[in-house]
């Protein structure tokens, strides 16, 4: 390859990797890999509010060893998405109620958009998701980087 075109080539992936975020300050890297569900969507400070106030459930679905690391938010129930009662421990911890608003929280709001489309798709109607996550994401810069209150043991 002559230099014309190794030059040519890393303007093409520049002008690539800036189109993720280009339009309409979108991050679409992100809506590419994420699905798109029906719920809502709170940033991190406000599922902090409404979690310890009761108004919502929270839960974190990341990984034990992602909670050792970090913490979960204060107000929020864990419960390991990988699990096979999933579904199950996810309506205990909202009372039994599939119409009681479930707020779902992973590390950069990837698994939990996932999530919540299986959870819809399980009965429950009013799932939201927190998009910036615990660890920050295009959508804002997290619930550590906040300083928003954190529990170390469950």
């Amino acid at each position: 390859m002559d230099r014309r075109a190794f030059i040519g080539a890393g303007a093409l992936v520049a002008l690539t990797a800036g189109g993720f975020v280009a339009a309409d300050g979108q991050n679409l890297f992100y809506a590419a890999i994420t699905e798109d569900f029906p719920g809502g969507v709170l940033s991190a400070p406000d599922a902090h509010a409404k979690a310890v106030t009761g108004e919502i459930t929270l839960i974190d679905i990341r990984r034990p060893d992602e909670w050792e690391r970090t913490g979960s938010g204060e107000g929020a129930h864990r419960i390991d998405l990988r699990v096979d009662n999933f579904v199950a421990l996810v309506q205990e911890a909202a009372g039994g109620d599939l119409d009681a608003p479930v707020a779902l929280i992973c590390a950069r709001g990837v698994r939990s958009a996932r999530t919540s489309n299986q959870l819809i798709d399980a009965g429950f109607t009013n799932i939201i998701d927190v998009p910036e996550g615990m660890l920050g994401s295009a959508a804002g810069p997290g619930w550590l980087e906040r300083g928003l209150p954190l529990v170390k043991d469950q």
